[in-house]
C-alpha cells in the first residue's frame, strides 16, 4: 500500500499538493508539522502537512518530500479547517493564507553551501584574482556560506564568481535547511563545585592575591549570592561590581567560575499585584445582560458610550473564561492600543497576558506562537492586532474585538483580503468560545445584525464615574474667514479654547486625518502641481525633511525652489496636514510642548509606547494626530479635544463616507473629559448643518443608522447587498482597458443582478500600473458561494486568454 501526504505551499495556488512518503515517515508524520518541499535541484519550500492518505494523484506522479521539520505539529487542525474558510470566503488560496498566518520565522528557508570538488586539480593560473581568493579559503575550510563568501571577497554580488568556478568544475553546490529563530539564551556563570568548602575558598582568595580586579569581582559574586536566591546572570555581576567581562573570561578561563546558558522569553510582563476590579450599577448591568445572552447566542455587541467603562466589564468576562481555564483573544484595531492595555490588564491578570502584533520582531512572534500552542500560562490572554487572529489556539473560550467598526480590521494587500472581525467570529464557531464585539459607534451591518436577533445587543449610554459627556461647539469656517477671526488654520473660537485649557493645567488633543506638511505645492504663475512619476497623485510637502513624497509608492524627493514647468519662484502650499498644525501651534504657544501623533512620527518599535506615555505622564500639553488618536486610548486630563477640518471626511468618494465620519468623530470627541471634569469638543466646518455634523454634536447614533440604512437599501449597499470587488492592474493602459471590457461583458452576460465598471478608481495608476476596477452587487436571495464559484471559473477563463495573462486580477470580497 502506498502512503501520501498533503501539503500546503506557502505559493498562489488553490490547491494542495500530494506527495509520497515511507510508511515509517507516513506513521511518524503528524497534520500540522513542517516539511521541507525539494524545489528544482537544490532549493526548498516549507510545507505543511494538511492530511494523510493512500489515494495516489491521478494528473501526476508524486515525489517524495525532502525531510519532516517538526516532531509535534506547529499548527492545530482547527486552524487549518479556519485557513480554508478564509481561503474559501475571500477567494484567495490556501497557501496565501499560510504565508501570512504563519510567523516568518517558522518559515524555513534553504541556505546555499559551497564546497571544493576533491578529486579536481585547480590551475591557480587559470584563476582570477577573486576565484583563487574564494579557492584558497576552501582550502582552509571545508565549506563556505555564500555570506562568508561576501565577507572574503568584500563584494555584494558574488554569484558571477561562483558561476564561473561552477563552469570550471572547481566547486560544488549543496543546500542545507535553516531554522531562522534563535531563541534568546543568557549568559550565567556560577562558582566550580570544587571552591564550595570553606578552606578551599580561602585558597582561592590566597591564589588571586595579586589579581585585585579578579578578586573583587569573586567578593562582588559573593555579595550577589547572599542578597539573590537566583542564578546570577554575567550582566548582573559585571554591573554590579563595575569590572568588565574580560576580567569575568580570565576567572572563567582559569577554571574558578562556570558558564552556562539559560533560555528566556524575549517578552515578559512583570507579575504585578493583582487588583480587582469594582463595576459599578451601569457595568454591573451590562455584565449580567451579557451573561444571559451567552446562554443563548454566541455573540453580544456591548454598545457603549465613549468613557462608559466597557473595558471593565471585559476584565470581568476575562476572569470569568479563565476560572474556567479558556485561552481569551483580545483584538485590538491599532498596534498603539496595545500599550495602554497591557499595562491596564497585568494590573488585573499579572503575567498571563501576551502581545502579537507586526511590530514585534520574528524571534518574539515565533515565542508567543509556541506559549499560544503549548497553552501556558503567559499566554492565556492574548492582545493583538488583527494577525493574532491565527495563533496556534488549543482552547480558545473567549473572544473580544474592541473598536470592532473599525476599517484596520480589514486587509487590504497582499492576499488574504480578511476581515479580522468576521474571521474570528468564524474562529470562535469552530472552538465553540463566546464573542463581544465592543463599540461607541458600531458599524452599520454590526448593529443591523444585533437589530435583527443575530447578535446579542447590551447598551451602556453612561460615562463611568461622575464624568458626563463633552460639550460640541460648531464653528462655521465661512464665516470666521469673512470676518476674519481666524489665526492660520485656527478659528478664535478654539484658540481661546485651547487658551482657558492650558491655563488649567489641561491637555489638549487636536485632530487632523492628513499627514505631512500640505497635500500640494502649486505654483502660482503657471498653476503647475508637482506629481508622482509613477503614480496619479500629486505629491505631499513633508516640511521636516524638506521633500516631496508620494504616500502610494514612497517616492521622494528634495521640495524645488522654482517651478518645474515654467521657473518661476512663486511656490504657495495648498491644504493642510498634522505638520503645519504642529508648526503654527508652535507658533501660537511658544512655551508649551507640543507632540504629533502620525506614521511619520511612529515608526520605530517603541514609538508609541513613548508617545502614549509622556502624554499620559503630563509631559506634553497639546497633542496633534491623525486617526491613530481616535481609537480607544484613554487620558484622564484631556479637556479639550479640536477637530481642525471635519468636512475631509465627509466628501470622500465611498459609499461609507459619512458612517466613517460620524463614528470617527464621535470617537475623537469621546477623547475629552474622561474624568470629573467636563470636556469641550471644538469642530470646524464650512457646513455646521450637515446631517452627520447635527447628529455627532447631538450623540444621535440611531438617526445616522436608520438614514444610512435607508440610503443603502435604496442604492444596494450592504447589509442589504454582498460586494465583490475586482482589481485589474496593468502597465499597458490599452491592454488593461480592452481586458477589463471583456471581463465586465462576460460577468454582465452571466449575472442577473447589479456589476459595474470597468470604473477608474481616484488614483487610476500606483507604481506605474494602471488600474481598474468592476464592482459585483450580491442580494441576499441569491447563492453567495455559487456565484463565487462562478466568477472564479469566469476569472480562470480569463487568465486563460494569452493576450491578459498579464493583467493581474485582486478579488476583494466585503471590501469595505
Amino acid at each position: 500500500m502506498s502512503h501520501f501526504i498533503e501539503v500546503i505551499l506557502p505559493l498562489a495556488v488553490a490547491r494542495t499538493f500530494t506527495y509520497r512518503v515511507s510508511e515509517t515517515e507516513f506513521n511518524f508524520i503528524q497534520i500540522g508539522a513542517r516539511v521541507a518541499i525539494p524545489f528544482g535541484k537544490t532549493k526548498f519550500y516549507t510545507g505543511l502537512v494538511s492530511s494523510k492518505h493512500h489515494n495516489q494523484p491521478t494528473l501526476y506522479e508524486a515525489k517524495e518530500i525532502h525531510q519532516i521539520i517538526d516532531e509535534k505539529p506547529i499548527v492545530t487542525e482547527i486552524q487549518l479547517q479556519h485557513w480554508n474558510w478564509i481561503a474559501s470566503y475571500y477567494m484567495c488560496s490556501i497557501g496565501e493564507v499560510f504565508r501570512s498566518a504563519l510567523p516568518s520565522a517558522l518559515m524555513l528557508e534553504s541556505e546555499t553551501i559551497i564546497s571544493q570538488k576533491s578529486d579536481f586539480f585547480v590551475d591557480e593560473a587559470q584563476l582570477s584574482d577573486d576565484e583563487y581568493l574564494l579557492v584558497e579559503a576552501l582550502n582552509q575550510q571545508s565549506s563556505l556560506k555564500i555570506q562568508e563568501v561576501v565577507a572574503i571577497l568584500n563584494k555584494k554580488n558574488v554569484f558571477p564568481i561562483i558561476q564561473k568556478l561552477l563552469q570550471k568544475n572547481i566547486i560544488s553546490l549543496q543546500e542545507e535547511i535553516v531554522e531562522e529563530y534563535k531563541p534568546k539564551l543568557i549568559r550565567y556563570i556560577k562558582l566550580v563545585a570544587e571552591f564550595d568548602s570553606n578552606q578551599k575558598l580561602e585558597e582561592l582568595l590566597q591564589i588571586l592575591k595579586n589579581a585585585q580586579k579578579q578578586k573583587d569581582i569573586l567578593l562582588a559574586y559573593f555579595q550577589l549570592k547572599a542578597s539573590e536566591k537566583n542564578s546570577i546572570s554575567v550582566k548582573k555581576l559585571i554591573e554590579f561590581s563595575g569590572a568588565t567581562s574580560s576580567v569575568v573570561k580570565a576567572l572563567i578561563d582559569k577554571n574558578i567560575f562556570e558558564e552556562y546558558f539559560l533560555k528566556q522569553d524575549r517578552v515578559s510582563f512583570s507579575n504585578s499585584e493583582k487588583q480587582n476590579v469594582k463595576l459599578n450599577n451601569f457595568q454591573t448591568k451590562a455584565f449580567h445582560e451579557i451573561e444571559a445572552i451567552f446562554s443563548e447566542k454566541e455573540v453580544c455587541l456591548l454598545h457603549g458610550v465613549t468613557a462608559s467603562g466597557k473595558t471593565e466589564v471585559y476584565i470581568k468576562l476575562i476572569e470569568q473564561f479563565l476560572s474556567d481555564e479558556k485561552q481569551i483573544l483580545y483584538l485590538l484595531p491599532e498596534i498603539a492600543l496595545t500599550t495602554q492595555l497591557v499595562s491596564r490588564l497585568t494590573q488585573y491578570f499579572g503575567n498571563k497576558v501576551a502581545v502579537f502584533h507586526s511590530k514585534y520582531s520574528n524571534n518574539e512572534r515565533v515565542e508567543v506562537w509556541n506559549q499560544v500552542l503549548n497553552s501556558s500560562d503567559k499566554a492565556q490572554i492574548v492582545i493583538g492586532a488583527r494577525s493574532a487572529l491565527f495563533l496556534p489556539f488549543q482552547n480558545l473560550g473567549f473572544i473580544i474585538i474592541d473598536e470592532e467598526h473599525e476599517q484596520t480590521f480589514k486587509q487590504t494587500d497582499p492576499a488574504p483580503r480578511y476581515h479580522a472581525r468576521d474571521s474570528a467570529i468564524v474562529l470562535a464557531n469552530f472552538h465553540k468560545a463566546k464573542v463581544i464585539l465592543g463599540s461607541a459607534t458600531p458599524s452599520i451591518e454590526t448593529y443591523f445584525n444585533a437589530q435583527n436577533k443575530k447578535y446579542g445587543l447590551v447598551e451602556m449610554h453612561q460615562r463611568f464615574g461622575d464624568a458626563v459627556m463633552p460639550e460640541v461647539e460648531l464653528v462655521d469656517l465661512k464665516d470666521s474667514y469673512f470676518r476674519k477671526k481666524m489665526n492660520g488654520h485656527f478659528s478664535f473660537t478654539l484658540v481661546d479654547a485651547i487658551t482657558e485649557a492650558l491655563a488649567n493645567k489641561e491637555q489638549i488633543i487636536l485632530f487632523q486625518n492628513r499627514r505631512g506638511y500640505s497635500p500640494v505645492i502649486e505654483c502660482m504663475t503657471c498653476g503647475h502641481v508637482p506629481q508622482c512619476p509613477q503614480c496619479d497623485v500629486s505629491l505631499t510637502y513633508h516640511k521636516y525633511k524638506n521633500q516631496l513624497r508620494c504616500h502610494y509608492c514612497g517616492y521622494s524627493m528634495a521640495k524645488p525652489n522654482i517651478c518645474q514647468a515654467c521657473s518661476s519662484i512663486d511656490l504657495t502650499s495648498k491644504g493642510f496636514g498634522t505638520e503645519q498644525i504642529e508648526l503654527e501651534l508652535k507658533t501660537l504657544f511658544p512655551e508649551k510642548k507640543i507632540a504629533r501623533m502620525d506614521q511619520d512620527t511612529t515608526r520605530g518599535k517603541y514609538a508609541f509606547e513613548k508617545l502614549i506615555d509622556s502624554f499620559k505622564n503630563r509631559e506634553i500639553d497639546i497633542l496633534v494626530g491623525t486617526q491613530m488618536l481616535a481609537k480607544g486610548l484613554d487620558f484622564d486630563n484631556v479637556s479639550l479635544v479640536g477637530i481642525l477640518n471635519a468636512d475631509s471626511m465627509l466628501y470622500f468618494p465611498d459609499f461609507r463616507a459619512f458612517e466613517r465620519s460620524f463614528q470617527m468623530m464621535t470617537q475623537v470627541s469621546g477623547r475629552a473629559g474622561r474624568s470629573e471634569k467636563k470636556g469641550k469638543v471644538v469642530i470646524q466646518t464650512y457646513n455646521p448643518v450637515h446631517n452627520i455634523i447635527q447628529q455627532v454634536t447631538q450623540n444621535d447614533f440611531l438617526s445616522m443608522y436608520n438614514e444610512q440604512l435607508y440610503e443603502r437599501q435604496l442604492y444596494k449597499y450592504p447589509p442589504y447587498f454582498k460586494l465583490i470587488k475586482l482589481t485589474l492592474k496593468q502597465r499597458d493602459f490599452e491592454k488593461l482597458k480592452e481586458g477589463a471590457m471583456w471581463l465586465f461583458q462576460v460577468l454582465q452576460q452571466q449575472f442577473d443582478f447589479p456589476v459595474l465598471g470597468p470604473e477608474e478608481p481616484p488614483v487610476s495608476r500606483i507604481r506605474n500600473e494602471y488600474i481598474r476596477t468592476i464592482l459585483i452587487k450580491i442580494p441576499q436571495n441569491k447563492s453567495l458561494l455559487g456565484t463565487k464559484k462562478t466568477i472564479q471559473k469566469i476569472l480562470n477563463s480569463f487568465e486563460a486568454v494569452s493576450q491578459y495573462r498579464s493583467i493581474k486580477v485582486g478579488v476583494n470580497v466585503d471590501f469595505y
